[in-house]
């Protein structure tokens, strides 16, 4: 069932999502400072590849105040707009029943794409 899903997934905008996340995360990673966003750019986007049969946890030890510091800046920089992306989509397919399984998927990458630091994808 992942399979289907995640075929369905890629052929209606999961691709595209997936490029955009990588281009970014190669923008971010060009310069020093943008490095550590550019890697959560790719994990987000590793994880819009596929992500069904995919789950995203906290890492335990791993929130330290650094964590914390890149979080309040991916939030107060851009990640804001991308979880309310994904929480909006994930309304509206969530009307539908088809929708459903599509909307749990943007509802984790909602919580995600909202404070990347400190969570792992297994």
């Amino acid at each position: 069932m992942n399979l289907i899903g995640n075929i369905i997934w890629l052929i209606f905008g999961g691709f595209l999502v997936f490029l955009e996340y990588m281009i970014v995360g190669f923008i971010l990673c060009l310069t020093i400072i943008g490095i550590p966003f550019g890697v959560q750019c790719f994990k987000i986007g590793m994880l819009t590849l596929f992500p069904f049969g995919q789950q995203v946890r906290e890492v335990p030890g791993q929130t330290g105040c650094l964590s914390t510091i890149f979080n309040i800046l991916w939030i107060v920089l851009g990640g804001i707009w991308i979880a309310l992306t994904h929480l909006v989509f994930g309304i509206i397919l969530a009307i539908t029943i088809i929708g459903l399984p599509f909307a749990r998927q943007h509802f984790k990458l909602m919580s995600l794409s909202f404070t990347p630091f400190g969570k792992e994808i297994y």
